[in-house]
């Protein structure tokens, strides 16, 4: 029996209504200690109005949403107590609960709960998180097709694939004197995997699209001093977020800022101008522009007349990077072929298309994806352990040894949705949700 757990499930802030939220398998009857309504009776899900009381005081008017197991998000007894939403209402009805048996829920708690009752798969708990932390539409469709369950159905036939070829060995592993059952073993093992090998590598790469809908894409605006780094981040944010002078050096520190393109978040970064400098602090806020150079997906290196900084640009590895001259409306000999932009007019629609080409925001689809580190990691591993078992068997490697890496893909396709051994890696995950979830 797992311990009656309560949290707010709204954000801690005033608002018209706050929802606290209980569940465990004695949660009724804690709450019938502080109800006008003796809830322990209750057979099936249901609405009902009356009053938190505590020793005779009304605290507050409220609606209680009952659910009734394993009819219920978590799989147990659970109940949604709706009241006013002051703070010092919703604290004063958690204190109590808890005086009367529930314990505060740990982050996650909820979600966790739902899993481990076999309610959702962890690939569906870790859409929870993500619903709750979309920042587009997009980002959320995506969220919600992992939520529903359509990502791990498109996982299963991959999963079915390698359960069976491992039964199929199994055979052959009980009957050894049919030599040419392991023939057929070896020979099954190589065109199996490989077929499933080209599957996994699918999903990978749709992950990859989706993991920028995902987290966005890291992109840094850099060049020397005053080419107008600033004023583009401006620009593009329809704010004044970072100060613009014609004063070299006035950007010292990185200036951050969001910006959605085509359904993806771009996280801007306005770096300060790259030269040489003897000024302690403007040196410091250098040393982040190369941090901020490092951490990109995408590098727009803001140009002026004058051409590529050479320090700057032997800093730069191994990036995407779309060089661009602003200030065009000074330019009177504009070369055929370069980009040019006006920051400062809001003429940079062509920089847009340019980073939506780079990029391939437009050929990104919501689909059901497969898209944060530990679910790609995971299918990468699985690639990994497939491809081993080739090898053993294009070896002549005895068949029970060209099992061992299937089995390790077969437990990890298992660890992905979270049907495998229940370890500290779930608690990992279920910590970073919040408390309410």
């Amino acid at each position: 029996m797992f311990e009656t757990i309560v949290a707010l499930a709204t954000p801690p802030l005033k608002s018209a209504l706050a929802v606290i939220r209980l569940s465990g398998d004695d949660c009724f009857n804690i709450v019938s200690k502080t109800f006008t309504k003796d809830l322990t009776k209750e057979t099936k899900r249901g609405i009902h109005y009356g009053y938190i009381i505590n020793n005779g005081v009304n605290i507050d008017q409220v609606v209680l949403l009952l659910y009734v197991a394993p009819h219920s998000f978590t799989g147990e007894n659970s109940i949604e107590i709706i009241c006013h939403g002051s703070m010092v209402i919703a604290n004063e009805i958690i204190k109590l609960l808890i005086s009367n048996g529930a314990r505060m829920a740990t982050n996650g708690e909820f979600s966790s709960r739902a899993y481990l009752n076999k309610k959702i798969d962890l690939v569906q708990a870790e859409a929870i998180n993500d619903i709750i932390n979309a920042t587009t539409l997009e980002a959320k469709d995506l969220a919600m097709h992992s939520l529903d369950g359509e990502t791990s159905k498109v996982f299963l036939p991959i999963k079915i694939k390698i359960a069976e070829l491992l039964s199929h060995i199994e055979v052959n592993i009980d009957y050894p004197e049919y030599e040419d059952i392991e023939v057929v073993s070896r020979e099954e093992t190589i065109s199996t995997c490989s077929s499933i090998i080209n599957d996994i590598r699918t999903l990978i790469e749709d992950g990859e699209k989706s993991k920028i809908l995902r987290d966005g894409i890291n992109v840094a605006i850099v060049g020397k001093p005053n080419v107008g780094k600033s004023s583009l981040l401006n620009a593009l944010l329809k704010e004044e977020k970072a100060i613009v002078t014609d004063i070299a050096g006035t950007t010292r520190d990185i200036v951050e800022g969001d910006f959605k393109l085509n359904g993806v978040t771009l996280h801007l970064l306005d770096t300060a101008g790259y030269h040489e400098s003897n000024d302690k602090i403007e040196q410091i806020g250098i040393n982040k522009t190369i941090k901020a150079v490092n951490d990109a997906d995408l590098i727009i290196y803001v140009l002026d007349e004058t051409g590529l900084d050479k320090e700057l640009s032997s800093s730069i590895n191994n990036k995407e990077i779309i060089y661009v001259y602003n200030k065009a409306d000074q330019i009177s000999n504009k070369k055929p072929g370069l980009l040019y932009i006006s920051a400062l007019n809001n003429d940079y629609d062509n920089l847009l298309k340019e980073i939506t080409k780079k990029l391939g925001l437009d050929q990104i689809k919501v689909k059901p994806s497969f898209s944060n580190t530990r679910q790609l990691g995971i299918l990468r591993n699985m690639v990994n352990y497939l491809e081993s078992a080739i090898n053993d068997a294009n070896n002549n490697q005895p068949i029970d040894i060209v099992s061992v890496n299937v089995m390790l893909a077969y437990n990890a396709s298992l660890d992905l949705l979270g049907e495998g051994n229940k370890n500290d890696l779930t608690d990992e995950i279920f910590s970073r949700f919040c408390v309410g979830k």
